[in-house]
């Protein structure tokens, strides 16, 4: 009777004991964490506008491409000019005009009124050529100031590869200060995107 009152106690302990370990094998899995982020390099600004250059491709086949940063064409001395006698309404007739944000000449333009002017300027050598250069309302100050000179300057080279001696004309930008037309559409722009040209008479004696 003492050995079984000696051994129950045992066999109890050692089955709870066991039923104690036996659950701490049983714990739940651990998820693992993901890997960290690989870290992105910043991406590279934008590519600025070179506002520089024209910002539309004109598809016109009308149109002819002019390079006129690389003409070589020197400027008269202003000396040459000071003296001249401008009369404005000679060559009105002539005025070209041009596509929006361009500096191309086109097809029409350069076979008939820049050839016209040029023959103008070849029947009186004493004579000589302002050319002026306009933009319409749209754009900076700044901006249109370069396009304008550019309009000008496409025009000279095309005058100067009919024979006009380069000497003899000269440009200016008056970029969108002078309009033709004050009203603020594409009717208005487009009579205001022109290059005129001012005809020089030397001064009576």
């Amino acid at each position: 009777m003492k050995v079984h009152r000696i051994i129950y106690p045992l066999v109890i302990a050692l089955a709870v004991a066991t039923t104690t370990t036996g659950c701490k094998h049983k714990a739940g899995r651990v998820t693992a964490l993901p890997p960290p982020p690989v870290p992105v390099a910043n991406p590279q600004p934008p590519p600025t506008l070179d506002r520089g250059r024209p910002l539309i491709t004109d598809q016109d086949p009308n149109i002819k491409f002019r390079d006129t940063e690389n003409t070589g064409l020197r400027n008269a001395p202003i000396t040459d000019f000071n003296q001249m006698i401008p009369d404005p309404s000679a060559l009105a007739a002539y005025t070209i005009h041009f596509s929006f944000d361009r500096s191309d000449i086109h097809a029409r333009d350069r076979s008939v009124n820049l050839a016209a002017v040029a023959a103008a300027l070849a029947s009186d050598p004493n004579t000589k050529l302002t050319i002026e250069g306009h933009c319409d309302e749209r754009g900076t100050e700044e901006y249109n100031r370069a396009l304008g000179e550019r309009r000008a300057q496409a025009a000279r080279a095309v005058l100067a590869e009919l024979g006009v001696d380069s000497q003899r004309m000269r440009t200016i930008s008056f970029g969108k200060d002078k309009p033709i037309d004050p009203g603020h559409n594409e009717e208005a722009w487009a009579k205001n995107r022109r290059a005129e040209f001012i005809l020089l008479r030397p001064p009576t004696p």
